[in-house]
């Protein structure tokens, strides 16, 4: 080639650059994360994680054909109204967002975003769908648990401390999907055993309440699923082994933050299975037509280190149906 058309075709290309970066940028689709946890947590980190590399599978690369805004929340309730009008003022195509908190804060700062959701509780009850087969709004995803599961973790607390006759609930007092978790425990409570719920605020409360119930040898506590306790699961696993109370937990994070025994949905498939529902927005879908799903998959999780320390021998039937053993 002559260097006369060699600089002709290399100014020709370079003056095409700017209109092939341009292209990509408006073939950019922007997708905002809402997050109920800090950013520090490694626990949110891990979802998090689980959650792009499952938009990357499918085809959506953060920084070429996507863009994630992640805003973290730390459970505040007014933060998540803050974050909620900033990621609707950034006009994304579709948002992700934790706990049923997040998504009203979201639906009263746009009627408009797609919404997927995840940790959900009662989004029926909560007034974030018409249906589950029909959300019929902006919003749709996946719920964590259905209530029956609630009535799992008196069952498990019993079967690995069953001495235990008075049994607290500890639930987020802020929110009503505690009362309907308290509902299903009471249904499968047995003949002799009291339960109590204790409604709770701050960390205040907690320490109170735990203290109070460890002062009876056969005192046992069931912590449900809330924004205030997937905030602070170290705090109130640490409360429990210092009053020597045998406790059940929703989430995997709590036994590995100390927690005896927990049952719940895997939590980091609920993110990939979030993805798979971004993906299909971005593509076209309507969340209206997207049916909200409960977990398909449930883990039970128990940590020995903390039995040795109460004093619990788990049974062996027990051991054998746990997914991870923590020792």
């Amino acid at each position: 080639m002559k260097r006369r058309q060699f600089i002709t075709l290399l100014g020709g290309a370079a003056a095409a650059w700017p209109f092939a970066a341009s292209a990509q940028q408006q073939n950019t689709r922007r997708v905002g994360v809402l997050m109920n946890l800090s950013e520090r947590d490694p626990d949110a980190q891990d979802v998090v994680a689980a959650f792009v590399k499952e938009l990357q599978r499918l085809g959506w690369s953060d920084g070429r054909n996507v863009r994630i805004d992640m805003r973290w929340g730390g459970g505040d309730r007014e933060r998540y109204r803050r974050l909620a009008a900033e990621l609707a003022g950034l006009a994304p195509d579709a948002v992700v967002a934790v706990t049923t908190d997040v998504v009203a804060a979201l639906q009263r700062a746009s009627q408009a975003t797609p919404i997927v959701f995840v940790a959900v509780i009662d989004p029926i009850g909560s007034g974030l769908v018409a249906s589950m087969a029909r959300p019929d709004g902006n919003a749709t995803g996946f719920t964590v648990f259905e209530y029956a599961i609630a009535a799992k973790w008196l069952e498990l607390l019993k079967e690995i401390a069953p001495s235990l006759t008075r049994i607290a609930v500890l639930r987020d007092a802020n929110v009503a999907s505690g009362i309907g978790q308290f509902a299903a425990i009471q249904t499968v409570a047995p003949i002799g055993t009291e339960l109590s719920a204790i409604g709770v605020r701050n960390a205040d409360e907690v320490e109170n309440a735990v203290a109070a119930l460890g002062r009876d040898p056969k005192g046992g506590l069931i912590v449900t699923a809330s924004g205030f306790g997937a905030n602070h699961p170290q705090l109130i696993a640490m409360l429990a082994a210092r009053h020597n109370v045998p406790a059940v937990y929703p989430f995997r994070y709590f036994a590995r933050a100390g927690g005896l025994i927990c049952y719940g949905p895997n939590y980091p498939d609920q993110y990939r299975r979030a993805a798979s529902y971004i993906d299909r927005i971005l593509r076209g879908e309507k969340p209206a037509d997207l049916p909200v799903q409960a977990p398909t998959k449930y883990e039970l999780v128990i940590n020995l280190k903390t039995a040795k320390a109460l004093g619990l021998n788990v049974p062996d039937t027990l051991l054998a149906r746990a997914d991870e053993v923590i020792e």
